[in-house]
């Protein structure tokens, strides 16, 4: 398992890898309405700050290694799930 820090600098690196890349699409895409594309970008904000602090806090009976397995899986998920929008905004 890694460490916080870089738990911390993986998510950092992700969400505004998928933020760019929503501008990008936005920007040379199909012109998609702006509400989606502004939902996207406010549900990526979400993520990044939502998953930086669950780092910090593991959930009270759980094992640490425990939390952090369902922690990246559902990271994982999500991240999964934007892109999924994203490849759309293009579409």
């Amino acid at each position: 398992m890694t460490n916080k820090k870089d738990l911390k600098k993986t998510v950092n690196y992700i969400c505004s890898d998928l933020f760019a890349e929503c501008v990008a699409a936005s920007l040379y895409g199909n012109n998609p309405p702006k509400e989606n594309v502004d939902a996207l970008l406010e549900s990526i904000l979400r993520i990044h700050s939502d998953y930086v602090r669950r780092i910090s806090h593991v959930e009270p009976g759980m094992s640490a290694k425990l939390y952090f397995k369902h922690y990246v899986c559902d990271f994982n998920k999500q991240v999964d799930e934007i892109v999924d929008q994203i490849k759309n905004l293009i579409q």
